[in-house]
């Protein structure tokens, strides 16, 4: 059965719906506390891999979606050959799986941004609020239903009325709101001293091998490269959209809007703490712990505080809401491809992830392990897509799939380098350092599946969704030859 096909209308719906798909709350909660972490010399290897991991991935999902027109699972039938579709249905599960648990992410902001509208904020113990809050199971519950319909609703009305139009107004919101809070942070007294650690570079520090690896997975997490979301975006690009200069502009974009967030995080911190170690304190606290407890008792200190963390929570909330719609929609598209209608499978994936989402909402201890399991699992993903290039061959994929024009030579050297070198090391120090984390953190139970960041739990989920991709391969193929233009 083939459905109508939409169409961006437009360069900008489609350059606002991905960057607003790269943006989402680890720009404003991860990276400022990285950056508080390790100072300015995090922004150089921050920058360095933009380059070297994220935006090759993101040229390479580009395009790849927008020549084979198909989501996930059919792109790489398409692409790579009919027996690695199962990379496919892998790249598209993970980022499912984070959808489940993402959307109550996006219920928090929601939450807390109607706490500060209410003025409730300022009248709490918030760590007390924070832990009773996340342990009551009925209201996390409650908003991660409602950014559940949100979501759905936008993605129900198509691309170009529900999508393009959303992505057109609330992006350039998100980064007006972003723009506000860091005016009033950097102008408050003693924000200078949070600008100075910011942007202070501390050589010795580049000698860190830790602060590289953050970086990179910083760089990877943030801007959405291998999540197969900006794939899904460019199925609805028209022929005249530039690849190379589209997926440019989602990574930088994305970096400065981190870079917008930490001006309004980190000198806020440093003003309103009781001295720097209370500040560096604050910063360290965890993602969750930052945004949720940290943030909130240093705006209640702020003259017209809760005016601004209003601001802050709307643009925590819209920032999460742009990566969900994003999620919402890769996993609509590839149940439009195995030739359901988009109505149909809007309702279906957002019954399961109402459902799938519930567990994460109730208890913190589950959300945690899901975010560990396939927060790791999207280094995969992005190896899939490296691994991609390599089997279709760098010439091979520059001349039929990403067709530059002018300066094919000059592509193919520079695509020989990162996919055949750079990008496999990355991928190899990457999750080979997490998972040793995980096996410091665990050295008696790291294989235990049920210990929430532990090795043991990573391999199992990962191979029973490997497996199952294994066995069901050929049957997705023929799904595909049957219901889609294949």
């Amino acid at each position: 059965m083939t459905q109508k096909h939409e169409y961006f209308t437009s360069r900008f719906g489609l350059i606002a719906a991905a960057i607003g798909m790269a943006i989402g709350a680890g720009n404003i909660w991860r990276f400022p506390r990285l950056a508080g972490q390790y100072g300015g010399s995090f922004l150089i290897p921050w920058i360095i891999f933009l380059f070297l991991w994220s935006i090759p991935l993101l040229i390479v999902e580009f395009s790849i979606g927008k020549q084979a027109k198909f989501g996930t699972i059919g792109a790489f039938c398409k692409a790579v050959g009919k027996k690695y579709t199962w990379m496919g249905w892998f790249v598209g599960f993970c980022t499912t799986a984070i959808l489940f648990y993402y959307s109550v992410v996006c219920g928090w902001s929601l939450k807390y941004f109607v706490l500060s509208v209410s003025g409730e904020l300022f009248t709490i113990d918030h760590q007390v609020y924070w832990d009773n809050y996340t342990a009551s199971i009925y209201e996390p519950v409650f908003y991660h239903l409602v950014s559940v319909f949100l979501g759905a609703f936008i993605i129900y009305r198509g691309i170009v009325s529900g999508i393009e139009k959303f992505s057109k107004i609330i992006i350039p919101a998100l980064f007006i709101l972003l723009i506000i809070a860091a005016i009033k942070a950097v102008s408050l007294q003693g924000a200078d001293v949070g600008l100075h650690y910011l942007f202070n570079i501390e050589p010795a520090q580049l000698c860190n091998y830790k602060i590289w690896l953050e970086a990179l997975s910083q760089s990877a997490w943030s801007t959405g490269a291998g999540w197969g979301l900006l794939l899904t975006y460019a199925i609805y690009a028209g022929k005249d959209e530039k690849i190379v200069g589209n997926s440019f502009l989602v990574g930088i974009g994305n970096n400065i809007a981190s870079i917008i967030a930490a001006l309004a995080i980190i000198p806020t911190v440093f003003a309103l703490s009781a001295g720097i170690e209370s500040a560096r304190q604050a910063l360290d606290s965890g993602n969750q712990g930052l945004a949720f407890i940290a943030i909130p008792q240093l705006f209640s200190k702020m003259e017209a505080g809760i005016f601004f963390s209003t601001i802050f929570f709307l643009a925590l909330f819209f920032a999460a809401l742009s990566s969900l719609i994003a999620m919402i929609e890769l996993a609509v598209r590839v149940l439009i491809d195995f030739g359901i209608s988009r109505k149909k499978a809007v309702a279906l994936i957002s019954i399961l992830t109402a459902l799938f989402g519930a567990p994460s909402a109730a208890s913190l201890n589950f959300f945690n392990n899901q975010d560990w399991v396939w927060g790791l699992g999207l280094l995969l993903s992005g190896f899939f897509f490296t691994f991609a290039v390599i089997k279709i061959g760098v010439e091979p994929f520059i001349k039929n799939w990403l067709k530059p024009g002018k300066g094919q030579s000059i592509f193919i050297l520079i695509f020989k380098i990162l996919f055949y070198f750079i990008l496999p090391i990355e991928f190899i120090f990457m999750l080979g350092w997490w998972l040793i984390q995980s096996l410091q953190w665990y050295p008696e139970t790291w294989w235990n599946p049920f210990e929430t960041f532990s090795l043991g739990a990573c391999l199992l989920q990962w191979t029973i969704i490997i497996i199952t991709g294994l066995l069901f391969n050929k049957k997705f193929v023929k799904l595909l030859k049957i219901n889609s233009n294949y």
